[in-house]
């Protein structure tokens, strides 16, 4: 688990080193000239580089889809320009609750247009067992975005367990975690769950922890829906607090996902975070993730039966809608849950039916609860927007530090009847940021991408840094802002300029180009959820590896305030005796004994290769004592490290 804890200290280990050095990103240039050659050169932005740290002017060289160079470029030569002048450029923003739809993400208009180059698919526990065929099928046609997936708790409960209230044997829970470990083992980023969710809403709390615990050597996160049980009065409060035991007790990162002090909770938000910081404070660090509405959406349903009244599935709840002693407590249950979690029946929109639920109630006389039950009966599967929450709560959650942007959408080509899924980030930037100053465009930009990076445990996105993947949003920060409403929910926004995904432009002057440079993301074993190094923190890194035919040293420090690191990396090919040094070093991630730089190592010829190197001190306890360097795109050669870690 990681701990997030930063603390001074001073480790000699052994460990892993993984890294992934792409071929030679600028072609070979004569030695007295040394040339260097870009794809694409982004001119005269402001750079806001993830980090929180203020920004810069500056450009950003690019080649085989990695930045090259950040800052002042050179004498070079440049296929393409793209002029920057006024304009904000940003990593591209991390989705890490996405409900992206495998048609859509070949074209990803909606989330292009928002700045959104990378999703994490299979949130509240949705998908599949079998993530590799999942994500298969979703690059069938190309991806114009990233995309990644976690493994859903939801999906293994339901496989092993049908839609009924039953308890696993420990045949049944070791198969689950069988099957969660297999997924971890494909790349999966996460355990993702949604509680809240039948038949997830169903498994007992230790049932719960003896399956995720499979999951603990990965050191990954837990991302969940929270559940509100009628015995803790359908208290958001309760249901958070389950997350972070449940989280913590299977050692794994707990993340509260799109958070919400809801119903009769509302205005509670100091209380939340007070809980969520000593959480933290205990060495269970604690992540958030929220998007910028006080409606939700999900089936009508999911909030407003209970559990027992929905257990073997729909006809089993359509059975017992239909019987004349047990209608009349349903109805009591579902308007209880309105007033209890909801705030009543005038915040619940049908957006299906293009009418509210107050609506139905006045057009045949009749209570909320039985406007419940009769919608359902005429589709069970009947979505619902409803209001939760108080603006001065959306506000306190952005606020705290370790909260992402997330917007519990994705890529559509739907009209899904809520604004998230055309309006979120945007409306970050925009009403968040520059209208109302609630937040700074910096803590912003960080909070789109560097520390939901960091959540899921990517080492070369979420920053603009040398070696980092080019993904960049470039956007007009006097003009970005959102357009969509619950009325009119697919308004595009306005303000996004470019997109760059892996260094193909995917947003061209506000419209999608119709490129395909996005790529099937996947989580090893050394990409640690972990909390993000803070600017004010002082950490080193030195270590060597060596395997048969290479040889990798590196001494490095970042310094309170700096941008990125300085001291030298050195790759040898003791079978050929050439020598690759850095050029331009990126940025020093550390989390207690494990850390990652991105950098550009240059030859004696004028070459160029990108880098990413990962020393993870916890080697032996994900099975592996070695350290690895690609000499290819994303295939390492595994090699053993000595080395020692340092965060003041």
């Amino acid at each position: 688990m990681n701990t997030g804890k930063i603390s001074a200290r001073h480790r000699i280990m052994r460990g892993v080193l993984w890294s992934t050095i792409a071929l030679s990103a600028v072609p070979a240039a004569a030695a007295s000239e040394d040339t260097p050659t870009y794809d694409i050169v982004v001119r005269n932005g402001t750079i806001i580089d993830g980090s929180g740290l203020e920004g810069f002017r500056g450009d950003i060289a690019i080649t085989n889809g990695r930045i090259v160079a950040v800052g002042e470029i050179g004498r070079s030569k440049i296929t393409q320009t793209i002029d920057a002048t006024g304009l904000v450029v940003a990593p591209g923003f991390i989705n890490i609750h996405s409900h992206a739809e495998p048609e859509a993400v070949s074209t990803a208009a909606n989330m292009l247009v928002q700045g959104v180059t990378t999703e994490i698919i299979n949130a509240d526990g949705s998908g599949s067992v079998d993530i590799a065929a999942e994500l298969s099928g979703y690059a069938a046609k190309g991806l114009a975005e990233n995309i990644g997936a976690y493994i859903g708790f939801n999906a293994i409960w339901q496989d092993a367990m049908g839609e009924r209230d039953v308890r696993p044997s420990a045949a049944q829970i070791a198969a689950m975690r069988g099957v969660l470990e297999r997924n971890l083992a494909t790349g999966a980023w996460g355990v993702a769950s949604g509680l809240d969710y039948r038949p997830a809403y169903y498994a007992k709390p230790d049932e719960v922890i003896a399956i995720l615990s499979a999951a603990a050597p990965w050191r990954t996160n837990f991302p969940n829906h929270d559940r509100l049980r009628p015995e803790d009065n359908l208290s958001s409060y309760k249901g958070m607090e389950e997350t972070i035991t449940i989280g913590s007790a299977a050692g794994l990162t707990p993340v509260i996902t799109h958070i919400k002090s809801a119903g009769k909770e509302r205005g509670q938000a100091a209380k939340v975070l007070e809980m969520v910081a000593a959480a933290s404070a205990r060495n269970n660090w604690t992540a958030i993730d929220i998007y910028p509405y006080l409606a939700g959406q999900t089936l009508l349903q999911a909030f407003l039966v209970p559990g027992w009244a929905a257990d073997g599935g729909s006809e089993a709840m359509l059975a017992r809608f239909r019987d004349p002693k047990i209608r009349p407590q349903l109805v009591e249950a579902a308007e209880y849950a309105m007033a209890t979690r909801l705030g009543g029946a005038e915040g619940i929109a049908l957006p299906q039916l293009g009418k509210r639920l107050t609506d139905i109630m006045a057009a045949e006389n009749i209570r909320a609860g039985e406007a419940v039950l009769r919608t359902l009966e005429r589709d069970p599967l009947t979505y619902a927007n409803m209001t939760f929450g108080a603006e001065s709560d959306v506000v306190a959650f952005l606020k705290y530090p370790d909260t992402a942007v997330a917007c519990d959408c994705g890529a559509t080509l739907q009209n899904r009847g809520h604004p998230r899924y055309y309006g979120s980030f945007p409306k970050i930037l925009g009403h968040y940021v520059r209208d109302t100053g609630a937040i700074t465009l910096t803590d912003a930009v960080r909070k789109l991408t560097a520390l939901p990076a960091a959540i899921i445990g990517a080492v070369d996105r979420g920053w603009i840094a040398p070696g980092m993947r080019a993904d960049l949003a470039i956007f007009d920060p006097a003009a970005i802002r959102d357009h969509a409403t619950f009325e009119a929910p697919t308004r595009m926004p306005e303000g996004m300029r470019h997109v760059l995904v892996n260094g193909a432009v995917a947003l061209a002057d506000g419209k999608a180009t119709g490129a395909r440079a996005g790529a099937v993301l996947r989580r090893d074993a050394h990409m640690p959820s972990r909390r993000m190094t803070p600017a004010t923190a002082t950490r080193r890194l030195a270590a060597t590896a060596r395997s048969s035919g290479v040889v990798v040293t590196f001494d490095l420090e970042q310094r309170t305030g700096a941008r990125t690191a300085s001291g030298s990396i050195k790759l040898t090919d003791t079978r050929t005796g050439h020598i690759w040094m850095a050029e331009h070093i990126g940025v020093l991630q550390t989390s207690g004994a494990w850390a990652s730089v991105t950098a550009t190592l240059k030859d004696k010829t004028g070459s160029r290769k990108a880098v990413t190197l990962t020393f993870d001190g916890a080697g032996d306890n994900v099975g592996k004592s070695v350290m690895s360097v690609a000499l290819a795109e994303d295939q390492p050669i595994v090699m053993t490290a000595e080395g020692h870690v340092q965060t003041d």
